[in-house]
């Protein structure tokens, strides 16, 4: 017989940004009593939210030109609980630099484009202003040096720019956690690094978790292990409506061109983000413009042992053949991503790549730029096979007292919103007797 005392309440599989988020939301503002973070690498946060696996930034919105008004809000929301906690917990700025930022508009069309949207989103983000050629030169000077002056240009310009080290966060919400444990005697927290779950079964009213060879019980479980999610969600039957387009991100270095954050307009159809340049989370004096999203079947970057699993992930099924070959029938999809791909060879993809960074800085050279051997991480697009079409967003699955998260972009941004709503889903899972205090956290992250 199974000893109450032996069973988790909670068990998190995967210790990235999202993860940590949740362990930090469910240690202060629920009274779950006993919780078990499982990670399969040394330290939290080595894989997507690792700093060179990303784009270091804190999405809000406001440039990020496919947002619509609808997405914008509820990202600004939940990107603000990040900035509130970063402000009241980091004061010092070790994970984090607070520079301008901008969108680029080049050319009458993207000019057009961008001063409606400035009209339709200006409520929304009152800080964000219509700024001509004279003030880009005065706050970014590369970005006009060497441009005809008879190209116009415009940018929707804002001082929120905030570069993020999301594996340090991701460290301070650990650390925070176990403090508020050791504070709480009902709570325990368990870290279980270097532990690799390889099953998670259902048997009666608990969870079944083999993590390097041994088991581990739980009455409720939260899988926050980015592209892995969604492996583990079939292996219990759920999610069978998705697949993965797992889309790869690179990155250039230069030497510092630009003091702040510059976008460019992003290209329509596509939930990739456009190529875009800033200055690194820890060193200023080097800019770096990415990501190239290039599509590689894998399930985690630099990991090939990921290859088979992300066929097992992906699935060749009917359904999963046809949706890959509708989403490639689309010639501006397709090319995107055969340009992406050379953009990581030697010689010809730097040559390629600096006519698109160009675009923001127009005297660069080739020689300017460095492949920024090791960076990038693997984003998981979700392709979802029913309608045959590229989700432009996260996906949730949820279960018989199981969530699945898989969190492309934004979801580093979003990650203390998706632990409000999953510490509330894992409450509700375990029953009147469990409570989340939705007042205190409103009034520590907004």
């Amino acid at each position: 017989m199974v000893e109450k005392a032996d069973i988790y309440d909670v068990v998190i599989v995967g210790g990235g940004v999202c993860g940590t988020a949740l362990l930090y939301s469910l240690s202060h503002y629920t009274n779950v009593g006993k919780i078990a973070l499982i990670e399969k690498n040394a330290e939290v946060a080595l894989v997507n939210s690792k700093q060179t696996s990303n784009s270091q930034t804190l999405h809000f919105g406001d440039i990020e030109t496919n947002y619509s008004l609808e997405k914008a809000t509820k990202v600004n929301r939940a990107a603000s609980m990040v900035k509130r906690y970063l402000l009241k917990h980091d004061p010092q700025q070790e994970s984090y630099r607070l520079y301008h930022k901008m969108v680029l508009g080049v050319g009458a069309e993207e000019i057009a484009f961008l001063k409606d949207r400035y009209e339709d989103f200006k409520a929304l983000f009152p800080d964000l202003t219509v700024i001509g050629r004279e003030e880009i030169a005065a706050i970014e000077p590369h970005v006009v040096e060497g441009r005809s002056p008879h190209e116009e240009i415009i940018a929707l310009s804002t001082p929120d720019g905030y570069t993020i080290d999301y594996q340090k966060l991701s460290q301070s919400f650990v650390a925070r956690s176990i403090k508020q444990s050791i504070k709480a005697p009902d709570t325990a927290i368990d870290l279980m690094m270097s532990t690799k779950v390889s099953a998670i079964e259902e048997k009666g009213d608990h969870y079944v978790i083999t993590a390097n060879g041994q088991q581990l019980l739980s009455k409720t479980i939260a899988v926050t292990s980015g592209a892995h999610s969604l492996l583990f969600a079939k292996s219990l039957g759920y999610g069978e409506d998705y697949a993965l387009l797992s889309a790869a991100g690179s990155f250039y270095f230069a030497p510092a061109l630009l003091k702040g954050k510059v976008y460019m307009v992003q290209m329509a159809k596509l939930p990739f983000a456009a190529i875009h340049g800033d200055p690194e989370v820890h060193d200023a004096s080097q800019t770096r413009f990415g990501p190239t999203a290039k599509v590689l079947p894998m399930l985690e970057r630099h990991r090939y042992g990921t290859i088979i699993e992300y066929f097992k992930t992906a699935g060749l099924s009917w359904d999963a053949l046809m949706s890959f070959a509708a989403i490639l029938s689309d010639w501006t999809i397709l090319w995107y991503m055969i340009v992406n791909f050379v953009y990581d060879f030697p010689i010809i993809g730097k040559l390629l790549f600096v006519g698109k960074v160009r675009k923001i800085i127009p005297a660069i050279k080739a020689r300017d730029l460095t492949f920024a051997k090791g960076y990038g991480g693997i984003r998981p697009q979700i392709v979802n096979l029913r309608n045959r079409k590229l989700e432009m967003g996260e996906a949730k699955i949820l279960g018989r007292n199981i969530l699945f998260n898989i969190t492309p972009s934004p979801g580093a941004s979003t990650c203390l919103k998706t632990a409000e709503d999953d510490a509330k889903r894992l409450v509700g899972f375990l029953g009147p007797d469990y409570w989340f205090d939705q007042q205190k956290f409103s009034q520590d992250l907004g």
